[in-house]
């Protein structure tokens, strides 16, 4: 999905600002455009439906304190806007990735926050095939699944290999469960950015 930086600026913004609503104790669960109105050159194309925001899709918000992870929760498949999906997966990030205690009001101003944009997911059917750097896996095999994102493999040094190792292990199986039969992986691509 082709993101304008303007789009990109908003959705960063949308989810710091809901995050801080969600600390304030105020309403989130309000029109995303009440939340942070659009910017002026955003709003005719929303007007117009010409805008990504509307657009569903799949994404991540992932939380980072220092160069430590703090939360990261997404979703895969696009079930509601972007700017909605953004809205709901910042607050849990935030409050519900059960390897982090909640967020507190002190610790956000020291975060900073990364959005993960998803492309539809592809079945695939070679994992030679798939590219370290471009490439996110998700991977369902035996009532498990696992998800690493693009960035993650060249965040850790890892090769071909050891992305889909690690990809196994994320959803609870052994190194190698990808190539069992019944497996099910699948590639997707992701539009990152974030405020730093």
């Amino acid at each position: 999905m082709q993101l304008s930086p303007v789009e990109k600026t908003y959705l960063l913004a949308l989810a710091r600002r809901t995050i801080e609503r969600a600390l304030q104790r105020q309403a989130v669960h309000i029109p995303v455009q009440e939340i942070l109105p659009y910017p002026a050159d955003l709003v005719s194309q929303v007007s117009a439906g010409a805008s990504a925001l509307k657009t569903p899709s799949g994404a991540f918000v992932t939380l980072e304190k220092g160069k430590a992870l703090r939360g990261c929760i997404g979703r895969m498949v696009a079930v509601r806007p972007l700017e909605e999906t953004v809205r709901d997966m910042a607050l849990e990030a935030a409050f519900e990735d059960p390897r982090f205690p909640p967020l507190s009001e002190e610790e956000l101003p020291r975060c900073s926050i990364e959005i993960s944009v998803l492309s539809p997911l592809e079945r695939c059917d070679n994992p030679k095939d798939v590219v370290v750097g471009h490439h996110g896996l998700y991977l369902i095999h035996r009532g498990r699944a696992g998800v690493l994102l693009p960035q993650v493999p060249v965040e850790q040094g890892w090769n071909r290999e050891e992305f889909l190792d690690y990809l196994c292990r994320k959803a609870g199986l052994p190194p190698g469960s990808y190539q069992e039969p019944g497996a099910e992986l699948y590639t997707f691509t992701a539009t990152v950015f974030s405020e730093v």
